[in-house]
């Protein structure tokens, strides 16, 4: 089953936690056992596991992300200018792959799933194929 959610991001570079909706889909779905992947169909965001529980490492992850990939950079020639975002998004990775046991995601205590936007804010869509396995 493909299911899609849609999101507004609010700012240039920002990680939204979305664990709660993937959750509330398995649920809604009634997938006890499976997978959930998590798809972004952008090329300038990504979809993360990371920590979720001290906002600092959103932050710390976002800081480091934009000193590793400036938005300007005398040697980018990408027109539209957004080159760090194509570079964020692929060092992120477009989806991620989380098993489903007993009806509860497998997560580790401080993980959550994070939609990265590397290019707002902009109206997003992310997918998620459940499997049941």
């Amino acid at each position: 089953m493909l299911l899609t959610q849609t999101l507004r991001t609010s700012r240039r570079d920002e990680m939204i936690d979305i664990t709660r909706q993937i959750i509330s889909l398995v649920r809604q779905e009634d997938i006890r056992d499976g997978l959930a992947v998590i798809y972004s169909p952008h090329t300038t965001a990504g979809i993360t596991i990371q920590e979720n529980a001290d906002p600092d490492v959103k932050l710390d992850v976002l800081m480091r992300l934009d000193e590793v990939y400036p938005w300007e950079h005398p040697k980018y020639r990408h027109a539209e200018g957004n080159t760090a975002s194509h570079l964020k998004a692929m060092t992120t990775g477009t989806s991620q792959t989380v098993i489903i046991s007993e009806g509860q995601l497998v997560l580790g205590q401080w993980q959550g799933i994070y939609f990265c936007e590397f290019d707002g804010p902009r109206n997003r869509q992310f997918h998620i194929k459940l499997i049941k396995g």
